[in-house]
């Protein structure tokens, strides 16, 4: 009987995965949900819409009162007060709540007047008749005199306040200027009997931009007498959509009847049916796993065109290399992964624009990436094996999530991380099969890696200036620095040891030290000024403490190594005294002091331990078996339960919801699947070192050298985030955010991080003409 070969497990473990994803689509209830929302008014008439006409989630306490006038338009506005919706209009949102001010315009905030002196893009110059305060988007000046800074601030605002008083206009770092409290300091004026923060004005594209944060008195003053700004009407005419709470909708109609097409966050509904008002009606639509959204005859033909093309011309290219008999398996591999990249980048597309495919049509669409980062290779690698399983199970994970959640929107993120992994693996391993022992020459790999290096820094730059610590325009610049971070550290490193090669000039030499320096000061700076959170710090040093050690390795420096494990082993000795110390040294730790707490004593701190304590009852929960005492199998494509309260559960608390769904034994199978994840990254690494021992060629010798010490750095970042990720969920480490590879919902750090490190965990390098 002929053996199994590792390459044959794994298909079938794969195999194995996909029917238990498909069993979970299949056996997901017939859900229901409002596919438009009518409401017909006559003029002069109103409506108010709760949560239950507007199908928003059990957590949204959205309410929008619509009114049309005498003449028949519409009108809307904040039926509570305390929830602002937002209106998109010729491309722009405006936010209920808010307002432009313009010179001679005052408003009232408690019991406090303004009135605004000058008012303009740049700047803004308002008084209550005893101070005048000057704004310019970055800086507050009091009757002349920049304000103080405010004695809990933190030393990455006090550095940002610093370079806001010397920087130019066009450099200044936004700070928004509050409204409330009681300190006049920093970018803060205070208004007494208010709460810190009840409004905020931001310099923007049309001006100054009142807004109210809270449920406060603030008030736009007019001749007829206070008006309060949070229940302000605005006009619903030529507006295209609206979102209030989280629910999203695109406005199709304004005439004697509105009509609204909810996008996201909508409730579902077991039956078709919901008690409504008169004047409301809905339009039903059973939630399909195979609904496709079909664009215009002529998009998809172009679509299509695209794809078919750029699939022929890529098999074309893989198959000119090999012999005649093996042309036609060669053009497959060739034209299947930019086939598989283009789809998913139309089915990330078509999710933007609120036209996802149905939840079945991912699932194929996964399936597809999977399988062919599994096979492109042809032959067995323990980095593509390994990371394709895990990442089946993510997916698995996340389905289940959308599936077992009474809201349309879960299932947003595993069909997110299904169009991602088509576009990365179809890409990555499509350049990965390529016979990369032809190496580019070294100027020009050097020139790329310069390029990436300057894009990785513009993105944080950008990140810190107009982003948040969520990212920006919906990316995470961070992963892809940290990808750059270890291809340039393992470039230098590289040519550290190349005795052969010629030697480059000075000025590149220094670039070659600089820029890995300069990006990983720039990381630094970000999880310094824009993430309150020091997780991004121990992934750094986890990466340089394991760079240095495989130089160490490679150098012979054992002292140096042993020097370096001793620095690892007195961390972990570290973790283990504070937590011994207590809560009384905890609070010595300034800023971090209230996450240490929490996570040294959670059951004191309800409130903010809210996560960690909801997190680990859903832990106990699980048990070994999972909740339903049979690994999650009884349970595929049910609810969700009491997890789904667990805050950030499809991100850092991810391995929560599966420690939950399928228990510790199935959690223990995942950890040696993450392990031999490191520990096939690190052969993979000590294999091209070996080849560069007895490689004949010095460019060949130099880019081995480079292939090892970047998969000693990309494992390095890998191990952290696991290691943080399920300490995090396990209380063995402070509470801080990390999603876990793989298991979290996928973006940023699948695209840009987890893809780019298979693909090249798994490529050849050597020409493979057979």
């Amino acid at each position: 009987m002929k053996r199994i070969g590792p390459i044959g497990v794994c298909a079938v473990s794969l195999a194995l995965l996909c029917l238990v994803q498909l069993a979970c689509v299949l056996r997901a209830p017939a859900y229901w949900l409002p596919s438009r929302v009518d409401i017909s008014l006559r003029p002069g008439e109103s409506v108010t819409l709760g949560r239950q006409e507007l199908a928003a989630p059990s957590a949204d306490a959205a309410q929008l009162g619509l009114r049309r006038d005498v003449h028949g338009d519409w009108w809307v506005r904040d039926a509570t007060g305390a929830r602002p919706f937002t209106l998109r209009r010729d491309g722009t949102d405006s936010r209920s709540g808010a307002i432009v001010l313009a010179p001679g315009q005052r408003f009232q905030l408690g019991m406090q007047r303004f009135t605004i002196d000058r008012a303009d893009a740049r700047a803004i110059t308002l008084g209550d008749g005893a101070h005048r305060w000057r704004y310019d988007g970055g800086t507050v000046s009091r009757d002349g005199v920049p304000q103080p800074g405010c004695p809990d601030a933190r030393h990455s605002q006090r550095l940002v306040a610093a370079w806001n008083r010397h920087a130019p206009a066009f450099a200044l770092i936004p700070q928004p200027l509050q409204l409330g409290g009681n300190l006049y300091c920093g970018p803060k004026i205070g208004v007494a009997g208010t709460q810190p923060a009840s409004a905020s004005i931001r310099i923007g594209r049309d001006g100054p931009l009142l807004a109210t944060n809270v449920a406060a008195a603030l008030a736009i003053v007019t001749p007829d007498g206070p008006q309060d700004l949070a229940r302000l009407e605005a006009p619903l005419k030529d507006a295209t959509a609206i979102t209030a709470g989280r629910t999203h909708f695109a406005i199709l109609a304004t005439a004697d009847v509105l009509s609204l097409r909810p996008t996201s966050h909508v409730a579902l509904f077991a039956q078709a049916e919901v008690r409504l008002p008169p004047n409301v009606r809905w339009t039903w639509q059973r939630r399909d796993p195979w609904m496709v959204h079909l664009p215009e005859r002529w998009s998809l033909a172009a679509a299509a065109a695209l794809i078919l093309l750029l699939s022929v011309a890529a098999g074309l290219l893989h198959a000119s290399k090999p012999l005649p008999g093996r042309r036609l398996e060669a053009f497959a591999l060739g034209a299947a992964g930019p086939a598989i990249a283009c789809t998913g980048l139309a089915a990330l597309a078509a999710q933007r624009l609120g036209a996802a495919p149905g939840v079945g049509i991912s699932l194929l669409l996964a399936w597809s990436a999977l399988w062919y980062a599994l096979l492109a290779p042809r032959r067995f690698n323990a980095v593509a094996a390994a990371g394709v399983l895990l990442l089946a199970i993510g997916l698995l994970s996340q389905l289940e999530l959308g599936l077992g959640a009474m809201e349309s929107s879960w299932l947003r993120h595993f069909q997110k991380t299904a169009a991602l992994a088509a576009l990365g693996l179809g890409a990555g391993f499509r350049i990965a099969i390529a016979p990369w022992g032809r190496i580019v020459p070294r100027q020009r790999f050097e020139a790329v890696l310069l390029g990436a290096a300057a894009l990785a820094l513009l993105a944080l730059a950008l990140q810190v200036a107009v982003g948040s610590e969520t990212g920006v325009f919906d990316i995470q610049p961070v992963e892809f620095a940290k990808l750059a971070l270890a291809a340039l550290a393992a470039y230098c490193l590289a040519l550290a040891f190349d005795r052969d090669g010629a030697s480059a000039g000075a000025l590149l030499r220094c670039l070659r030290l600089l820029t890995p320096a300069a990006l990983f000061v720039a990381l630094l700076a970000v999880a310094l000024v824009q993430v309150d959170d020091y997780s991004p710090l121990v992934l750094l040093l986890a990466w340089a403490n394991a760079t240095a050690l495989a130089w160490a390795f490679a150098a012979r420096q054992r002292a140096v190594g042993i020097a370096l494990a001793g620095v690892a082993c007195a961390a972990v000795l570290g973790v283990g005294a504070l937590r011994t110390a207590g809560a009384a040294e905890a609070d010595r730790l300034g800023f971090y002091a209230d996450r240490f707490q929490v996570w040294l004593d959670p059951v004191a701190h309800p409130h903010t331990g809210r996560q960690l304590l909801l997190g680990a009852q859903a832990i106990a929960d699980g048990g070994w078996l999972g909740a339903d005492h049979l690994l999650g199998l009884a349970t595929l494509g049910q609810g969700a339960g009491a997890v789904m309260r667990v805050p950030a559960v499809q991100d850092d608390f991810a391995p929560s919801f599966f420690l939950n769904r399928h228990g510790l034994l199935a959690a223990l199978a995942l950890w040696l699947l993450q392990a031999l994840l490191l520990t096939a990254l690190l052969r993979e690494a000590v294999c091209a070192w070996l080849a560069a021992a007895v490689a004949r060629d010095f460019r060949q010798a130099w880019f081995a050298r480079f292939r090892c010490f970047a998969l000693c750095g990309g494992a390095a970042f890998l191990f952290g985030h696991f290691l943080l990720s399920w300490g995090t969920n396990l209380a063995i480490f402070p509470v801080m955010g990390q999603p876990m590879s793989f298991l979290s919902a996928g973006g940023s750090h699948l695209l840009l991080f987890i893809c780019p490190l298979l693909a090249f965990g798994a490529a050849r390098t050597n020409p493979d003409r057979s």
